[in-house]
This record gives C-alpha cells, sequence and structure tokens, in this order.
C-alpha cells in the first residue's frame, strides 16, 4: 500500500475509488463554476485521477498539462483515460506542485491555471499558488478549490462523529498542513500578485432523499476507515468512539431526516 507522508488517505485501490466516486459526484459543479471557454490552454496542478483534467480538455477542446506527484495515482490516470478513450486530451506529467514540470517556454502562456484538494495537503500553499501565477499568461485565470473542514455539520448530529472528525482534522497540521485551508484561498490568490475576481461555495452536502446523500456518508465512512491509524495517532478519539462514529454514521445513513451540510471553497482571480 503505497502511501504519500503528506496524504494520510494513501494511493491504494479502495481509495482511489473513492476518489473517483467523488469526481463523479462534483466535476459538473467545478466546470460549472470554472466555465472553461473554447481553445483555453488549461494547466491542472494536482491532478489525482485525472477525470476533471480530461472533462476540461473536453470543455475547452485544448489538451491539459496535468501534474501528478504520486506515480500510482499518475498510472492510475492514464488507464482511466485510456479505458474511456480520452487518452489523448491530456499531457501527462509525474512532478511536485512546488516544482511544475513545465518547460522554459510555458511558463507564462496558460489561460487557466487550477488546483482542487490541493492546497490542504502541502506544507507551502502559498508558493504553490505563486507558481500556478507564474505558469499563467497576462488577464489569464488562477482557480483554486479546496476544504475548510470546519463547514462540516451533520444533523442530527450521529455520536461520536465530530469528535472524530476533530480528530481527523488534527492529522492534517500534524502533517504542517492546513485543514483550514478553503477560508484562506483568496489571501493565497492576492498573495501571488493575483486580483481576487470571484468566490463560491460549491456544494459538497445532501439531504435523506437527494442520490448524493448515500455516497456522501459511504465517503465518509471510508475517511474514517482509511486515516484510522492517523486519526488515533492524534489522541484526539479513541478506537472505541472511532469505531462508535462508522457505527452511528451506518445508522445515520437510513434516516429520512438526515442532513450533510457541507461547501467546497472555490475563488478565482485574474492575473494583471
Amino acid at each position: 500500500m503505497a502511501k504519500d507522508s503528506r496524504y494520510v488517505h494513501g494511493t491504494h485501490r479502495e481509495e482511489q475509488q473513492r476518489l473517483a466516486d467523488m469526481n463523479a459526484l462534483i466535476n459538473s459543479l467545478s466546470l460549472a463554476a470554472l466555465r472553461p471557454e473554447p481553445g483555453e490552454r488549461v494547466l491542472e496542478v494536482g491532478a489525482g485521477l485525472g477525470q476533471f483534467a480530461r472533462a476540461m480538455a473536453l470543455a475547452s477542446g485544448e489538451r491539459v498539462v496535468a501534474v501528478e506527484r504520486s506515480p500510482e495515482q499518475l498510472a492510475r490516470a492514464r488507464q482511466l483515460a485510456a479505458e474511456a478513450g480520452d487518452a489523448a486530451q491530456v499531457d501527462w506529467r509525474e512532478g511536485d506542485a512546488l516544482a511544475l514540470p513545465l518547460t522554459a517556454n510555458e511558463w507564462g502562456t496558460f489561460d487557466v491555471a487550477h488546483a482542487r484538494f490541493l492546497l490542504e495537503h502541502v506544507t507551502d500553499p502559498q508558493a504553490v499558488v505563486n507558481a500556478m501565477a507564474r505558469a499563467v499568461r497576462s488577464a489569464g485565470r488562477v482557480v483554486v478549490e479546496d476544504d475548510d473542514h470546519g463547514m462540516f455539520r451533520p444533523w442530527p448530529e450521529p455520536a461520536h462523529v465530530m469528535t472524530v472528525w476533530r480528530a481527523y482534522t488534527r492529522t492534517y497540521d500534524r502533517l504542517g498542513n492546513d485543514p483550514l485551508v478553503g477560508r484562506r484561498l483568496v489571501q493565497l490568490l492576492a498573495g501571488a500578485g493575483l486580483s481576487p475576481r470571484r468566490i463560491e461555495q460549491l456544494p459538497f452536502g445532501a439531504c435523506s432523499g437527494q442520490p448524493a446523500f448515500e455516497p456522501l456518508v459511504k465517503n465518509l465512512m471510508h475517511i474514517f476507515e482509511g486515516a484510522r491509524e492517523a486519526i488515533l495517532a492524534t489522541g484526539g478519539a479513541s478506537e472505541e468512539q472511532l469505531d462508535g462514529a462508522l457505527d452511528s454514521l451506518a445508522a445515520f445513513g437510513k434516516r429520512s431526516d438526515a442532513a450533510l451540510w457541507y461547501t467546497i471553497s472555490w475563488a478565482e482571480a485574474v492575473k494583471p
């Protein structure tokens, strides 16, 4: 099981499937907010399994440059693209967000640089946004989407879930990362010398009766189980509380009056 020291969930096949399922739920929302124009050249930083990179390529009609640090994720991204017949839509590149693998003549040429669920997993998010700003042309856009784990509210509150959630958020700062980076996105864009233009809050929650509700509850359970070791290591939740949270979530998913409240923070800025 491969594991990135800055990403507590690992890159094993079960985690890849979880990410693929979540992409299926949110890619249309992200694409609608991004509004890619035909002919725009896009750089995707932290491409993961590449589903969104492929969606942007199809929307713009241009090949997307997709950078991903994990060789396991990149291999799976290429496989998924080949299975979908989209292999030619993306220029896959292995590399770190803090050292983007761009050639000298590519810097300052992209119309859009985009990153989603990346800044929460790096120790220097400002450096990443600075590099994205450098990658786009004058009047080009930098778009960042990320989590603010303080936005999460399940109701009626299942037993132990918020205790485990708080311990889970502590796994981020123990790695030098920021679980609340979503609220800082505009500040990071401005810090890179960009002109912030728009923010959105994309819904990443659902209530019972919505098709997304059951998958989102299962996703939360997979997050807790997948990060079990790291959660327990914080000391913020016991094994009994973690197991109790999983049991209460299973019951929560069957309630007719339940809701998971959460949003993805989304921000866009333009390069002067």
